[in-house]
């Protein structure tokens, strides 16, 4: 390999790019759009559940079981409802997600020491999200019965230590349990290989769509020098958006890096670079721009998106889909992003994910040469 005609390739691409506005648009725009956008808008938290009331009993312990709710960071009260049918149409038009319904006898009832029921209404449309309010409900509801047992037990004379199970909870790695802390990274993951997959996809295509891939032909530039060489600018707009994600991690959204950033570089060089090779694949295969990129979107962005572990947890899915995330190399990164941010483990831990990448990156760039042929047909 001649190293000075590989930098003749590199630099004739590099002019192209940096002439381009759309490919530094797609390069470095289009990532730290997608950036911003999910970082903002993509979250898993549930808080300030929209709550409605339907208080049949209005005495001062019905309104303090309220004041429960009301006071909690999980509920917002926004609607007190006189009827099922005021309930129904707030949660036709979203202003409540879950409803409470307390009988009129809810007073007398506990003064009694009998069972106190109160209805729970919930939006099931997403089961997710009205499984955890329902959680949050039961909770709170839970804590205001264990105050009645023991302003009970107190007028009556009674023990007013009763021994129960404590639960300690201490949380590792995520302190806060935030979902942006657990989002990020695999955004990261998700927005390189948009970039690498769609830029590369069409390098090689474009020569031959525009006519160039003649001249190119006609020259001493063997397979590796031009592929290599065409490689060459978006590698490096990868790494410039690698280090832009890391410092809008830890500047913008305050998303902490608990591990190594010398081992972090690397393993996201040797990711970039499997990326870069798969989609030049593409574009030495179809020879067409448009092809390229509808491949590029169907075979990587896609899959980075919904079996790599970004959002939907693969443990979750069928055994038929866990077996072909297996060959998704976003999932091996994901995992690698988190578990380097999140519990800053090492290779000891990640070696197996890091061996994929590398197998992965030298087997596709080998396939990419291979089938690169200095012939016109």
């Amino acid at each position: 390999m001649n190293i000075r005609r590989l930098k003749a390739v590199a630099k004739k691409e590099f002019l192209h790019v940096l002439r381009d506005p759309r490919s530094l648009m797609m390069g470095i725009g289009m990532p730290m759009m997608l950036l911003f956008l999910f970082g903002y808008a993509l979250t898993l938290d549930v808080d300030r559940v929209p709550l409605a009331v339907w208080d049949q009993a209005r005495t001062a312990a019905s309104r303090e079981f309220i004041s429960r709710f009301a006071g909690s960071r999980y509920f917002d009260l926004r609607v007190r409802a006189g009827s099922y049918r005021e309930i129904e149409q707030a949660i036709d038009r979203r202003e409540a997600l879950i409803a409470l319904v307390i009988p009129p006898a809810f007073d007398r009832l506990l003064s009694q020491g009998s069972d106190a029921p109160v209805q729970t209404i919930l939006d099931g449309s997403d089961p997710n999200t009205a499984t955890i309010a329902l959680g949050y409900a039961e909770a709170t509801a839970q804590g205001y019965s264990r105050q009645v047992t023991m302003t009970q037990l107190r007028r009556a004379g009674l023990a007013t230590r009763i021994p129960s199970l404590e639960l300690r909870p201490r949380v590792w790695f995520n302190t806060d349990m935030e979902s942006r802390n657990f989002i990020f990274p695999g955004l990261i993951a998700v927005v390189m290989m948009i970039m690498a997959a769609i830029l590369t996809s069409l390098s090689m295509a474009r020569e031959w769509e525009t006519g160039t891939m003649e001249q190119l032909v006609a020259t001493p530039l063997s397979g590796g020098e031009l592929i290599l060489g065409k490689l060459a600018p978006y590698f490096a707009i990868g790494v410039l958006d690698l280090c832009l994600c890391i410092g809008v991690g830890e500047y913008v959204f305050d998303v902490p890096l608990r591990g190594s950033l010398w081992l972090l570089a690397p393993l996201a060089l040797v990711f970039l670079f499997s990326a870069l090779s798969f989609g030049m694949l593409l574009s030495i295969i179809t020879k067409s721009q448009l092809l390229a990129s509808q491949l590029a979107i169907v075979t990587t962005v896609l899959p980075a998106f919904l079996l790599s572990g970004f959002i939907f947890p693969i443990e979750n899915m069928p055994l038929p889909i866990q077996t072909v995330t297996r060959i998704v190399t976003a999932r091996y990164f994901v995992t690698i992003l988190r578990g380097i941010y999140l519990k800053d483990v090492g290779l000891a831990v990640l070696w197996p994910e890091a061996l994929f990448l590398v197998v992965f990156a030298v087997i596709v760039m080998t396939v990419a040469i291979r089938k690169f042929r200095k012939k016109i047909l």
